[in-house]
This record gives C-alpha cells, structure tokens and sequence, in this order.
C-alpha cells in the first residue's frame, strides 16, 4: 500500500513538473492593446509674471519661504505651486477657438533638475472633441522630449475612460508661456 501511495505521488509530480516546464518554455504571446479612442489637443499656459494680468491663464500660489511669487523660484524652480486655467485647442494656435479649458496645478518637486508633478482636468465642450472632462496625473520631467502621464478617469462623453496621454512641449517663452501637445489614447472606454 505505502509503495502504490509513493508511486501516485512521484507520478502526480512527474505530470505537474512536465506541464509546469512546458508552460514556460512556450509562453503566452504578449496580447497588445489597440486605443479605443484617440484625440490630440494642445494646451497654452501663460504664467502671471506682476505685468500680464489681461493675459495670464496660471499664477504661482505657493512658494519657498522668502520666493516672489510673480517670478519661479531659482535651483529648478523647487517648491513653486502653480494653479492654471488654460485654453484647450485642436491645433498649436493659442488665438484658435478653444474647444474646452484645462484646470489643475503643477509643482515643481525635485532640487537637480526640472520635473514637476502634474494633476488636472481637460473639461470639454464641443460637439467634435465631446462633452466632460478627462482627468490627469502624473510626474513631468520636463526635459524629456515625450513624456507620458495616466489618465486616471473622465465624466460626460469620457466617463470612466482610462489611459495615456504622451505629452510634448511644443512650444515656450522664456518662463512666462508654454504650449504643451497632449496625444490622448483611451484604452479603457465606456
């Protein structure tokens, strides 16, 4: 009896190292994902620098101790917080009709080079582009060419939606403008 017992168990081992070894040596091909939707906007951020308040679309509301806040901050700008509510456009012209507006804050975090931590909201009108809002987070190290963040959700035509937004600068001026390109692949539509 003990040795038909051994034996089951050696067998049963013998089937669950062969299967276990085959499984590994012919993996699963990786599935790739395909966008379920895609849009490509541009943002344009004018920062509120004490002489362009007609114009100026974010201003600095925090700063380290001792800061202007009409001007960022020296060693990479470490500290400021900015809030803006810039204009939303289909191509990189800041005086094309907007189709939506984009809200949030930006700041600067790192003491050795520029990166900032973004989070805001692309809130949308238009009949083309849709009607809601798509929410970002993320880390920008600005001096990377593409930098990609999460879209962590949306309302309205975007409810639910999850996915990439590969940033670009496209454009700036000195530290007061900035036109930002966002290519926006949704993976995860509702």
């Amino acid at each position: 009896m003990r040795t038909r017992n051994s034996s089951i168990v050696i067998v049963f081992f013998f089937f669950f190292f062969t299967i276990l070894a085959l499984s590994s040596a012919y993996p699963l091909k990786k599935k790739h994902y395909k966008p379920c939707k895609e849009l490509v906007l541009f943002f344009h951020d004018i920062l509120y620098n004490g002489k362009n308040a007609a114009n100026a679309t974010s201003s600095i509301v925090a700063a380290p101790e001792g800061a202007n806040r009409t001007i960022l901050a020296g060693q990479f700008h470490f500290g400021n917080i900015a809030v803006f509510d810039d204009p939303i456009t289909v191509d990189n012209n800041l005086h094309s009709k907007p189709v939506g507006r984009a809200q949030g804050f930006y700041i600067y975090d790192t003491k050795n080079t520029y990166t900032a931590w973004l989070g805001f909201t692309f809130a949308l009108n238009s009949t083309d582009y849709g009607h809601g809002a798509i929410s970002f987070a993320g880390a920008d190290p600005l001096l990377i060419k593409t930098r990609d963040i999460s879209i962590v959700g949306g309302t309205g035509d975007f409810f639910m939606h999850r996915g990439i937004a590969t940033i670009m600068t496209d454009a700036f001026e000195g530290e007061v403008y900035f036109r930002l390109r966002v290519d926006i692949k949704f993976y995860e539509c509702w």
